[in-house]
């Protein structure tokens, strides 16, 4: 996508973007009315000073947490037209260098055990609607065929069924914020809350009333899925979109608010606010609806998983999986294993937790976590732009100070359950850490070689008819970026062991681009119809299938007389005027010739670990695996020292 094109693009603004924008986009902080009231008031005894406290902290929080840093501040932040942490990331990371992989590491993997939580909390939250009929229905098995089901039809797409996510999400937010304007009819002077002033009073003087934070920021989950999907519908759609759908979200909460200060000294009880404030009449209609609203908002968060792995996957920062494409919509992949890891987690939230008001300690950790790693990159490129400093001071102190108090309001919860989600989340970032600094240490011992002192051997073996011939084609995939130079391991896999003849030897390299959908390539001719280097220039959204793109980059070289292998016996008996391609892939592991530090031994042994649960290179690169062999060579970073023998 071109710069011109991306900024027509995120100002267009149309009735279908602002209708998707509201499906894909709000879905998490949507149904957040279903569950946030409730896990304030959760055991407690309704007063005054924390329903109006709460209700204006809700506000302001929606104001400087969603409105402000991520609605007009961080969607500025487009990478070629895609958000997420890890696209802000790959934006500035020029400017800065790449220790601020650090926290958007951090910040990906936090998001991504957000991704665990939020659906069993979604769902359960709707799902327990019900109990206000049968206070002891068993929820956990309604709540888990719901997730199964969820998960299972990831692999079929939402091409066909996502048509539907606008409409019912617009349905959806028009339903709470009726509701919350019948339920304000009850107790109009409700919105006298939007002073910040009673927020100040719940948190000054109603005993342990600071601690409430950690509840109340659940009001705001979902924003960084938000600039996540930017890509999706486009800045100005989404912009558009906020405005309706927060004043739905203020009406809903404020309705909340009204019919919980007509109840002031009694408890919540088993149901949830929100569905106190529904009439009989229209009650298993709302909470169908309602369920319907967070399955639509847990398939954005899983969808919005998959992107973020993909992004990482290409960044170089997460084991290759497998990525499948099973629809035509843009941006639309699926990647099994990460659907059924998120498939088991959500499942043992649901075992661990049943029932929702437990799962928000889980919850709302995670997500503050993410967005402190968010505002440390905001901060960065706001000085990339060359926002004055005054102004940069101004706004990440504004955010951190909030995102520090709700962190600390939320650390009271870790031994409530907060501490599943900052396990996930240490063990992902530690996963990514891992692998980046594995394949950094591995980088490091590759030996490269000038390619022009070994022309000459090259060319006198693809002449040698008393070697067999091994392909027409030998391609290898190189990490070198540099044409002039080439891999020891794959000079010695062709002269060094049983010499592999072919008429034209190719290096190929992948090069992932910091934009999302790049496709160019570039050939550099180090011998005419003898030596090559293809360089792939991929964005990081792109599925890089190096066997079709190869083919057709060879096709193109033929038609324009660039190589020409029509002398080659061959192709007396074959259709193709390019010959047969062999696709040669070298794979390392970890030599026992080794005597490293823990440190190091700990990081190396755990990235070749890693490799066996990843996917293979010739898949990852979309190779066709009866063209492809795949050679083994050790990895030595610390040759052992060891004693010679002595002859006796």
């Amino acid at each position: 996508m071109s710069s011109t094109s991306t900024v027509l693009f995120h100002k267009r603004v149309t009735a279908a973007g602002v209708l998707i924008a509201a499906g894909i986009v709000f879905g998490d902080i949507g149904t957040s009315p279903l569950y946030t009231l409730n896990a304030v008031f959760h055991g407690r005894v309704i007063t005054e000073e924390v329903a109006l406290g709460a209700l204006s902290a809700i506000f302001w929080t929606l104001f400087f947490q969603t409105t402000l840093k991520y609605v007009i501040i961080t969607l500025q932040a487009d990478n070629k037209g895609e958000g997420g942490i890890f696209s802000l990331y790959a934006l500035i990371r020029r400017y800065w260098g790449h220790w601020l992989l650090i926290p958007a590491m951090a910040g990906g993997a936090f998001l991504i055990a957000d991704g665990i939580i939020t659906p069993p909390i979604s769902v359960a939250s709707a799902i327990e609607g019900l109990q206000k009929f049968n206070p002891h229905l068993n929820t956990v098995p309604i709540i888990i065929a719901i997730l199964v089901g969820l998960f299972l039809f990831q692999q079929f797409g939402t091409e066909r069924i996502g048509k539907i996510f606008g409409p019912v999400m617009s349905v959806w937010f028009t339903f709470i914020g009726v509701l919350g304007i019948m339920a304000m009819t009850q107790y109009p002077s409700v919105l006298k809350a939007l002073n910040p002033y009673y927020a100040y009073v719940m948190l000054r003087e109603v005993p342990g009333g600071f601690w409430l934070l950690g509840s109340i920021f659940l009001c705001t989950t979902g924003a960084e899925a938000l600039y996540s999907d930017m890509g999706h519908v486009g800045r100005n759609n989404i912009r558009i979109s906020w405005i309706y759908i927060k004043v739905m979200l203020i009406l809903a909460y404020a309705g909340q608010t009204a019919w919980l200060l007509n109840h002031v000294g009694e408890t919540t009880g088993e149901v949830s606010p929100f569905f106190h404030i529904v009439p009989d009449s229209i009650y298993i209609p709302a909470v169908i609806i309602a369920t319907m609203a967070t399955i639509i908002a847990s398939q954005a968060l899983i969808s919005g998983c998959f992107t973020l792995i993909n992004e990482a996957i290409r960044l170089d920062i997460w084991p290759r999986h497998r990525v499948l494409f099973p629809g035509n919509m843009k941006g639309q992949l699926y990647i099994p294993f990460i659907n059924w890891f998120l498939m088991a987690g959500c499942i043992g939230m649901v075992l661990y937790f049943k029932e929702s008001t437990k799962m928000e300690a889980a919850f709302g950790l995670s997500v503050t976590l993410t967005m402190l790693m968010s505002t440390v990159l905001i901060n960065f490129y706001l000085h990339a732009k060359r926002v004055p400093f005054i102004w940069v001071v101004l706004i990440t102190g504004i955010f951190l100070a909030i995102e520090t108090a709700f962190l600390v309001a939320n650390m009271q919860k870790i031994h409530e359950g907060g501490w599943i989600t900052l396990i996930i989340g240490a063990g992902l970032f530690l996963i990514m850490f891992i692998w980046h600094r594995g394949r950094a240490i591995k980088r490091k011992l590759v030996k490269l070689v000038p390619v022009d002192d070994y022309v000459d051997l090259l060319k006198r073996l693809s002449t040698d008819e008393h070697i067999p011939k091994y392909a027409t084609n030998l391609v290898y995939l190189t990490a070198s970026g540099s044409s002039r130079k080439i891999e020891k391991t794959a000079i010695d896999s062709i002269l060094r062991r049983a010499p592999k003849r072919a008429d034209v030897y190719w290096f190929v390299h992948i090069n992932v681009l910091d934009e999302p959908y790049a496709m160019r390539y570039h050939v550099h001719t180090i011998v005419k119809n003898d030596v090559y280097f293809v360089e792939f220039n991929l964005g990081f959204r792109i599925d890089p299938r190096i066997d079709f793109y190869f083919r057709q980059v060879v096709e193109d070289l033929a038609k324009n007389n660039e190589v020409d292998v029509s002398e080659r016996y061959e192709k007396n008996y074959q259709d193709s005027q390019i010959g047969d391609f062999r696709f040669l892939v070298l794979d390392s592991f970890l030599s026992f010739e080794n005597d490293m530090p823990f440190f190091k031994s700990f990081v190396m042994k755990s990235y070749f670990n890693l490799k066996l649960l990843s996917v293979k290179e010739a898949v990852n690169f979309g190779l066709d695996p009866s063209n492809v062999t795949v050679e083994k060579y050790p990895v030595v970073v610390t040759p052992v020292q060891m004693p010679r023998l002595i002859r006796e």
